[in-house]
């Protein structure tokens, strides 16, 4: 692997490095405005913008969220600390699955976590699964080397020039692919946990039927 090589891939693990999560104690716990809302996490998530005038999230957006019942109504007009955990969830979500894949998978947690006074609610829930994304991230890290390593050893016989635009294509595939396989499985898990649902109702209304 050449110097330039080198000094590429290090850039783009110390760019994946950058990405961290909002950490619950660092979401405010007065309840906000939807401007305090846009600007609190535009500035927690900067590291995963694309580019710097991106936004993470717009007013638009968060109607939309609430309009698709993704997001619980503010009250009056208030956004609470539940209410951002549930956008941070929806940020991440967005990028790879559709509107009616976040409600399967998002509703039943915000259905029975949110404001919930039991020994799980939405902060505890956030703080367990994102508890697990720093030891993720080396593993992403480790197999984001390996991945662009072998990439670099493909099409050996091209000249350098040539080598270095089919070498890079090859890497676009490979994580393409990742994350392809990926999603597949994300969205079988979706359908199987509505199918379970959706016969768990069915029985329970015959049942209702019978008594009646």
């Amino acid at each position: 692997m050449d110097s330039d090589t080198k000094k590429f891939l290090s850039s783009i693990l110390k760019e994946l490095s950058k990405i961290d999560y909002v950490k619950p104690e660092d979401i405010p716990n007065i309840d906000l405005y939807m401007d305090q809302i846009t600007t609190f996490m535009d500035a927690q998530l900067e590291a995963s913008k694309r580019h710097a005038d991106d936004k993470i999230l717009t007013k638009t957006m968060i109607n939309n969220y609430t309009k698709n019942n993704l997001l619980p109504p503010p009250e009056k007009k208030k956004y609470n600390k539940e209410h951002v955990l549930t956008l941070i969830f929806i940020y991440y979500f967005k990028n790879i699955l559709s509107i009616s894949d976040i409600q399967h998978v998002l509703n039943p947690i915000t259905d029975q976590y949110f404001d919930a006074d039991g020994a799980y609610n939405l902060e505890a829930i956030y703080k367990e699964v994102f508890s697990l994304e720093y030891s993720e991230t080396k593993h992403i890290m480790h197999d984001l080397s390996k991945k662009f390593q072998t990439a670099m050893n493909t099409f050996a016989d091209a000249g350098e020039a040539e080598a270095d635009l089919l070498r890079t294509f090859s890497f676009i595939c490979m994580l393409s692919y990742d994350v392809f396989v990926k999603k597949t499985i994300i969205e079988k898990l979706i359908d199987h946990t509505a199918m379970r649902a959706a016969e768990k109702n069915e029985k329970e209304k015959k049942e209702k039927d019978k008594k009646q």
